[in-house]
């Protein structure tokens, strides 16, 4: 009788869930098999070490959260304005992404000591602001607001879950609605 082998995609999974609460020095094969109740030997079936799991999940986090995310936003079509509000509600959410934004502050995080992790968060980033250049740029015809709008998007999407402040009588969710109007006239 054959043995199930964990799929790639799990041990990549367990992996980015591993960065994501406990650093890139949380990423350890022996670990993540025990999180997945298998054995150290299941992983050299799919990964010849640990670097080549660490390049396959940001891999998987490029590809999840640029990538699909953008794709997700296309595929219901709209204008510019209604892409742009979806987008924000698919990031915020994290919907039926593999990563979130903690993924994100993990390999953020990362980069600031690995300078090849810094030039692929530099490339995922560049990428971000590009398709947020490219909607802003559908309905704002000055090049500097557009570059602001998108600067000002980016910042807040990465902020906002940093930040623990009072709003007065508004809400987290109501103050991130008002952003959006204001980002989206």
């Amino acid at each position: 009788m054959a043995t199930a082998r964990t799929p790639r995609g799990s041990w990549i999974a367990a992996g980015l869930q591993a960065l994501t609460s406990g650093g890139v020095e949380a990423v350890r094969i022996e670990l993540l098999a025990k999180a997945l109740g298998v054995t150290r030997g299941g992983f050299y079936w799919h990964f010849a070490d640990r670097q080549a799991l660490l390049e396959e999940m940001l891999d998987a986090w490029e590809g999840d959260a640029t990538t699909a995310l953008i794709e997700k936003v296309e595929a219901a079509g709209g204008d510019a304005r209604t892409r742009l509000q979806r987008l924000f509600t698919v990031a915020a959410s994290g919907d039926g992404l593999l990563t979130d934004i903690f993924t994100d502050f993990a390999i953020r995080d990362w980069s600031r000591r690995e300078p090849a992790v810094a030039e692929r968060m530099r490339r995922v980033d560049n990428r971000r602001m590009d398709y947020l250049r490219e909607l802003f740029g559908e309905f704002c015809a000055d090049p500097d607001e557009v570059e602001v709008r998108c600067t000002l998007c980016f910042m807040v999407w990465i902020g906002n879950r940093l930040l623990d402040v009072d709003h007065g009588e508004r809400g987290p969710a109501e103050v991130m609605e008002l952003i959006q109007r204001r980002l989206l006239q």
